[in-house]
């Protein structure tokens, strides 16, 4: 595999993605599980706000931080051909945060009743009392998930993708199973119980899976010096990199926090939504800043910001070219994708109206976003964890005043019913994004050079987009009485190949690739 924008690029993103996208569906698929059994009212609000808490600190210790305390540092080490140093960094590293996150799991329990209060304080007191048990029941499983995220850190410097994106798929498993074992409509509090324990398992196995892989990479080393330059680096950057990252995590703390304000049944609406969103953001933006991450930290040298420059060029426009047509579906399909992922049960057609307004604001945010990942990567490939701390901190201002404003005053301002003000977040949340990345790019070609996407780019993907999904719509007029499922298996294809059709017929670059390779894969002539 060749080291080149077009090389290491697209081999890493695939197998980010691949690893992703398989996650992601198992992820849809249990989530659909909690749906049928849960559907939406106290049980799954109290589960919505339950799996916040751990999830919020797993991600503060794990795989975000890592990604750009621990990778960048690690990555280096080995692209320098000192492996010992980079196979003692790991272990460290791993054993720092096996000790730090037990005493975690420890005092999150003792104190899980003062974490349900800040992030679901508008809860009635049985059901904050029920949330409590439900937390302590989870944290256990926060250990787990923060040594498999140090696992996933360590396979990505190696360029072994694939697995550890994948590994979550095995949280969902031993959800999806315990729902399908024990699980019963007639109790949602049992069937949140079962969630929470197929939680704890999984996280385990997410963890486990990865270890025959991590065996390979990391052989034994003599003993050396443990504390060196390299882990100062890496803990230096610890804290910055906990609060420019744990920016989306307090963010999504805060939602779940004023959603406890709105209505019965808001959190998991919120939850839901923001679950299915992450899709895109997870397979397209994910995939390409991950891998960039570790190929941009990889150079050294005086051309190492030319380097960082000339690789965040390349990926900007396969973002946005996936990520522009993911949104437009959420705004206008997406009751659509609603329906097919959790319409079943327990979970009714109006739930699935309800969680596509909350989708339709997400849509504001979705690209800001995603490319604000890949810039926060190049910035931490440079080693510097600050810059991006300063635009975080403003982007959670903004959503959080914005957020309460919208979701408590904005339906009674506009003469709705109080639970459409859940949307308020999403799109708070998106308006947010934007300044984020606004900042992120223009602090950064101060530095680097211009970097961004050519001008007119995005007007010609939104008018494919906007045109594909009004297509798609129509079909979905026509049908849409069929099944949630049948709907989405039609509606889809039909908006991809409109969207693929007429990106290629305005020449934009990204859809004549896809086709070219399509038609490899399928023995046909490449499309002119």
């Amino acid at each position: 595999m060749t080291d080149t924008p077009g090389g290491t690029r697209r081999g890493g993103a695939v197998a980010v993605g691949a690893g992703i996208l398989l996650s992601r569906l198992f992820g849809l698929v249990r989530q659909r599980a909690i749906g049928h059994f849960l559907g939406v009212g106290d049980a799954a609000d109290a589960l919505s706000a339950a799996l916040r808490i751990p999830n919020v600190l797993q991600n503060l210790l794990g795989e975000g931080v890592l990604s750009a305390s621990f990778v960048p540092v690690y990555a280096r080490l080995r692209a320098e051909g000192r492996e010992e140093d980079a196979t003692r960094l790991a272990r460290t590293v791993g054993g720092i945060l096996a000790v730090v996150s037990a005493l975690v799991v420890l005092a999150g329990m003792a104190a899980a009743p003062a974490l349900v209060a800040v992030i679901a304080g508008g809860f009635p007191p049985e059901k904050r009392a029920f949330t409590v048990t439900l937390v302590r029941l989870l944290f256990p499983g926060m250990a787990a998930l923060v040594m498999a995220a140090w696992a996933l850190g360590t396979l990505n410097a190696h360029r072994h993708f694939f697995v550890g994106y994948a590994a979550p798929v095995a949280w969902n498993l031993a959800i999806i199973g315990a729902l399908v074992v024990g699980a019963s409509q007639a109790d949602p509090d049992g069937a949140a119980r079962l969630v929470a324990i197929g939680a704890v398992i999984g996280s385990v196995l997410q963890f486990a899976v990865q270890l025959p892989w991590l065996v390979r990479v990391m052989p034994g080393v003599a003993r050396g010096a443990r504390r060196t330059a390299d882990l100062r680096l890496v803990l230096g950057n610890f804290a910055p990199v906990v609060l420019g990252r744990g920016v989306v995590q307090f963010s999504a703390w805060l939602d779940q926090l004023i959603a406890s304000f709105v209505t019965a049944g808001a959190a998991s609406v919120l939850f839901y939504a923001q679950n299915i969103a992450l899709l895109p953001v997870s397979v397209f933006g994910m995939a390409v800043s991950v891998s960039e991450l570790t190929e941009m930290s990889s150079h050294a040298g005086a051309d190492r910001e030319a380097k960082v420059r000339e690789r965040l060029q390349a990926a900007l426009p396969t973002i946005a070219f996936m990520v522009v047509p993911s949104a437009a579906a959420l705004l206008i399909l997406g009751d659509v994708l609603a329906g097919a992922v959790l319409q079943s049960g327990a979970f009714q057609r109006a739930d699935t109206v309800w969680v596509w307004a909350v989708l339709a604001g997400s849509s504001v945010g979705l690209l800001a976003g995603t490319l604000g990942r890949l810039y926060n990567s190049a910035w931490y490939a440079l080693h510097d964890t600050r810059t991006p701390v300063k635009m975080a901190l403003l982007r959670i201002v903004v959503a959080a005043a914005l957020g309460a404003t919208l979701a408590l005053n904005g339906p009674r301002w506009l003469g709705l019913e109080a639970r459409w003000g859940v949307a308020g977040l999403t799109l708070s949340a998106g308006c947010a994004a934007w300044i984020e990345y606004t900042l992120l790019r223009r602090s950064l070609n101060r530095r680097i050079g211009e970097t961004g996407l050519a001008r007119g780019y995005l007007p010609r993907l939104w008018t494919g987009a906007l045109v594909a999904a009004a297509l798609a719509w129509g079909v979905k007029a026509v049908i849409a009485t069929w099944n949630p499922v049948a709907l989405a298996a039609v509606v889809f294809p039909v908006f991809g190949v409109a969207y693929l059709g007429i990106a290629h017929a305005m020449r934009i670059p990204e859809a004549q690739v896809v086709l070219a390779r399509l038609g490899r894969r399928f023995g046909m002539g490449t499309p002119r």
